[in-house]
C-alpha cells in the first residue's frame, strides 16, 4: 500500500516530525564514520523532507515507489534527480557515500524475501567505505494490535482528522486509516489501509549480513525504533 491517497496530506499529518533534528543527526553520524562522504541516496524519499536539508550537505539524490509523494519531492527539491522504482528491484547503475531508508520504509517489505532482496538492492548501492543506514519498523514483541490512534493537524489552508484502528495477520501489521479533510467549505472522508512485515532484531541483522557489509545497530536511533548502520569494505 502507497500513500497516494492522502500524499497531499502527508507532509500535514507529520508536521509534528522533526525533520532538521534528524537531519543534522544524520550528518553527524556521516561525519564519524565517513566524513569524506559526499553522495547520498534516500530510498523511501517521500515528500523530500530529509533531502531538502541534507543536500545542504550531500549530492543527493532520491527514490519512491509512490508517484504522488515523488511529485511533491519534485516540487520542494527541485534539481534533485528523483528516481520512481520498488527498492527490491532498485538498480541505479551506480554507487553512493550514503544510502539511507528512513523511517520505517523498510517494513513495506512483507516477509523475509522481499527484505533480503531489498537489503541486496540497497547495499548495491553503496560505495566501498560507504554507509547504509536503515530505520526498522516496529519490532513482533513491540506491535500493539488493537491500539487506538487519533491524529490532529491544521495550516492556513487544511484541517485534517485521522483516526486508525490496527491489528496483524501472523507476521504482518495493518493500519487501517480513517481521514476527515476540510477547506472551511467542504469535508471529505476517505480510508486507506497500510502493511507491514513485522521482523525481529535478528532477522533484519542476519538480512543484512547477508549483503556482506559489516553491521551495528543502534537501539535508539532518530525517533526510538532504532537504527541499523551497515558499512562496506573499502576496496
Amino acid at each position: 500500500m502507497t500513500y497516494s491517497g492522502s500524499a497531499e496530506l502527508y507532509d500535514l499529518v507529520y508536521s509534528f516530525k522533526d525533520y532538521a533534528d534528524e537531519a543534522a543527526w544524520l550528518v553527524s553520524l556521516v561525519a564519524e564514520r565517513r566524513p569524506e562522504a559526499q553522495t547520498l541516496l534516500d530510498v523511501g524519499c517521500g515528500t523530500g523532507r530529509h533531502l531538502q536539508r541534507l543536500r545542504a550537505r550531500f549530492d543527493c539524490e532520491g527514490v519512491d515507489l509512490d508517484e504522488a509523494l515523488l511529485a511533491a519531492a519534485a516540487e520542494r527539491v527541485p534539481g534533485v534527480p528523483l528516481h520512481h522504482a520498488d527498492m527490491r528491484t532498485l538498480d541505479l547503475g551506480r554507487t553512493f557515500d550514503v544510502v539511507t531508508c528512513l523511517f520505517s520504509a523498510i517494513g513495506y517489505m512483507l516477509d523475509l524475501d522481499q527484505l533480503h532482496a531489498a537489503t541486496a538492492a540497497l547495499a548495491k548501492h553503496v560505495a566501498p567505505g560507504g554507509l547504509l543506514l536503515v530505520e526498522p519498523w516496529i519490532t513482533p514483541e513491540v506491535w500493539e494490535p488493537g491500539r487506538p490512534h487519533a491524529l490532529a493537524a491544521q495550516d492556513d489552508r487544511l484541517a485534517v482528522t485521522r483516526m486508525s484502528r490496527s491489528g496483524a495477520d501472523g507476521r504482518i501489521s495493518w493500519v487501517e486509516m480513517d481521514y476527515l479533510v476540510s477547506d472551511g467549505t467542504s469535508l471529505e472522508r476517505f480510508s486507506e489501509r497500510h502493511e507491514l512485515g513485522l521482523f525481529t532484531p535478528d532477522e533484519m541483522k542476519t538480512a543484512l549480513d547477508a549483503t556482506g557489509l559489516e553491521v551495528e545497530h543502534d537501539p535508539a536511533g532518530l525517533i526510538g525504533r532504532g537504527l541499523w548502520i551497515a558499512q562496506k569494505a573499502t576496496a
